[in-house]
């Protein structure tokens, strides 16, 4: 029978970056909003009320904001699945859902992007 999981969560996470395949979205950086899902492994900090029983966001967000000033990316599927594995194999996630978007990009669209689930929710 599966265990059920718990979820941290992060929500209009936003950041600047360079993203994009036209010219001038290579020169200049864009706001975006990331939505984070992360599956906990083996949660025990609701009990134990400690930090080292779970993923610390606080570090999540200091890498991902590390990744975003050291990286490019084209598209932001490529981003999503990056971030992904990131959190997958740096803090132990089993299970993670994104979002990425991209504001007020397109006339008349005040929302674009993507959403991504990688790995297991058991």
């Amino acid at each position: 029978m599966p265990q059920p999981m718990d979820i941290i969560f992060l929500s209009e996470f936003r950041a600047e970056t360079i993203i994009g395949i036209y010219p001038w979205e290579r020169e200049i950086p864009q706001t975006i909003q990331l939505d984070l899902e992360i599956g906990l492994p083996h949660s025990k900090a609701g009990i134990s009320d400690d930090v080292a029983d779970t993923i610390d966001y606080g570090k999540v967000v200091e890498r991902i904001q590390q990744t975003l000033v050291e990286k490019h990316f084209s598209l932001v599927e490529a981003l999503a699945e990056y971030l992904a594995k990131l959190v997958m194999e740096e803090f132990g996630s089993p299970w993670i859902k994104i979002s990425i978007t991209k504001l007020n990009m397109v006339r008349g669209v005040k929302r674009l992007g993507i959403t991504i689930e990688r790995g297991e929710k058991s």
